[in-house]
Parts: C-alpha cells; structure tokens; sequence
C-alpha cells in the first residue's frame, strides 16, 4: 500500500504542477489548439502518466520534464509572434469557397472533402453554395463565412491574402477611387 500512496501522492503534486504551469501560460494553450499546442497537450498528459505510474520515475524528474516542457511552449508560442516563425508552425488560411465555387485544390491541402464543406456552411447557416462570397477556412480549424453580397473588409482581405488570394483580396474602394481618378484626369496617367 506505501507504493499506491506514493503514486497518489505524485499524481497530486504532477497535477498542481501542471495547473500552475499553465495557469502561467498563454491562455491558448487550452482555448483553441494548434497542431503544435496539440502536440504539447499530448507530451504533458504523457509525462504527467509516466511519473505517476511508472516506480522508476520520480516526482522531481517528471516535474523538470513538464516545466522545461511548457517554458519551451511558452518561448515557441512567443517565437511565432514573427512571421517567419509562425509560417513554420501554423497551418495558412485556406479559401475553401471564392464566390460560389468550391476550391477543390484547397480542400486536398486541408484534408477535407466537399461533404464537410457542405457542413461548415450548414453551421452558419447558408443553404446554398449561390450565397457564399468566400470560406476561409482559418489556421486553427475555425471558419470564417462572408456573403456573396457583402464586399471582404480589411481583417478578410487580410486573410484573403495569407490565403494567396491576393488579387481577391484588394479593396473595391481603391478600384473605384482609381477609375475617378482616371475620369477625372481626362483618361490620362496617374
């Protein structure tokens, strides 16, 4: 029975690590999971695991395992703050749906089929492919829906655009401005 208390007694003190150690973290760690932040929530239920059952592990050797873990989250999760980094960690937006037409090569890189394309639509409501200006499908899995009567604003341009739809994703606003320009230069240069 000393060894069944031992192992209680661990998995009390893993536990309280783990919780002050994310409780430390960034919030995201737990809120919504990247492949990466995935990853680490598998390592840290792996540790956790081993030190509380394994009798050759011991409690300090599971906790420096698990802090060295999420102080190597906390700096990587800090890294992707650069665009560099984060282009090598995070999936890129993905345009599911431009203007009513399902794009069949964006849905192979993300791993989905056209029936779950049809259940993301579902969700928010659309009845019709008809309705959908675009689906950006986001780098956490999340999707983003905007109508085929509304014109992207700057956040879905944006997206647009980390999605390599850049020449969707340039305001009608400046196009307009242009051809006033244009009109009101006689035609000329600008």
């Amino acid at each position: 029975t000393g060894g069944l208390g031992w192992v209680a007694v661990k998995a009390v003190l893993m536990f309280a690590v783990a919780v002050i150690g994310l409780r430390l973290g960034e919030r995201r760690t737990l809120a919504q999971l990247s492949a990466f932040d995935f990853a680490v929530a598998v390592a840290i239920g792996a540790i956790i695991g081993r030190t509380v059952t394994a009798p050759s592990a011991s409690f300090a050797t599971g906790a420096v395992a698990l802090v060295t873990l999420l102080v190597v989250h906390r700096l990587v999760a800090f890294a992707r703050r650069h665009g560099r980094i984060a282009r090598i960690i995070d999936h890129p937006p993905r345009v599911l749906v431009a203007r009513g037409k399902i794009q069949d090569r964006e849905l192979a890189r993300a791993g989905l089929t056209t029936a779950d394309v049809h259940a993301l639509l579902r969700q928010h409501g659309v009845g019709d492919l008809g309705q959908v200006g675009y689906l950006l499908y986001e780098t956490r899995g999340a999707t983003t829906l905007i109508g085929i009567d509304r014109e992207p604003g700057p956040l879905m341009r944006d997206g647009l655009s980390a999605a390599g739809y850049r020449h969707l994703a340039e305001p009608v606003e400046r196009h307009v401005c242009q051809r006033h320009r244009i009109q009101a230069d006689g035609g000329g240069r600008y």
